[in-house]
């Protein structure tokens, strides 16, 4: 599961910033957790473990120092790297309606019984997650509030969600110049009526 990526080092003393993937950052970056990197084969930490040794906010910015990295050189050789867990079962969130982005991505999505797309990424925002879906047909990319009222199902074991989108979602809305021909003369004639 992934948990956080290092966007930046912070000061002289090896400190990153972190974008955080989890909503129990001081769980899962306590002291002494360890991480498995994503990181390029060229890089001096692949295939390396990296180990918390500690978590603190810094002007409302997560920052965490590790173990082995203690300046700021070598905290420049893990900037953009992503940090995964195992999946820990007993940890996972006994919230409903909440799962790990690996649970979502290549589930497909289903409008009205129809297939319409593919979950390929989930994106975690301030305001809210966005499933990704790469539409059936053509490649084209919807980004998808994840909220109760647009995705009302998620059905892992199916292997899908069920969406609700409104209208001007997944395809465009008529433009006002596409109004039907009736609609049209009835507007005119309602702007020809005299005013009292």
């Amino acid at each position: 599961m992934r948990v956080g990526r290092l966007v930046k080092a912070h000061g002289l003393k090896g400190a990153l910033k972190l974008e955080l993937y989890t909503d129990d950052p001081e769980g899962r970056f306590a002291r002494g957790a360890t991480f498995t990197l994503q990181v390029p084969e060229s890089s001096p930490w692949h295939g390396k473990p990296l180990t918390v040794r500690e978590f603190r906010w810094m002007n409302s910015h997560p920052v965490a120092f590790f173990d082995g990295v203690d300046d700021r050189a070598a905290a420049e050789d893990l900037v953009r790297a992503i940090l995964w867990i195992d999946q820990d079962v007993q940890s996972a969130s006994g919230e409903e309606d909440a799962w790990f982005d690996h649970q979502l991505v290549g589930l497909d999505v289903m409008r009205d019984g129809d297939l319409i797309g593919r979950v390929i990424r989930v994106d975690h925002l301030p305001a809210q997650d966005l499933l990704i879906v790469r539409m059936a047909g053509d490649a084209r990319e919807v980004l998808v509030p994840f909220v109760k009222a647009i995705v009302p199902e998620v059905d892992t074991a199916a292997g899908r969600v069920v969406v609700t989108p409104p209208p001007g979602l997944f395809e465009d809305l008529p433009a006002e110049d596409d109004a039907p021909e009736d609609e049209l003369e009835a507007d005119a004639a309602d702007e020809a009526e005299p005013q009292d």
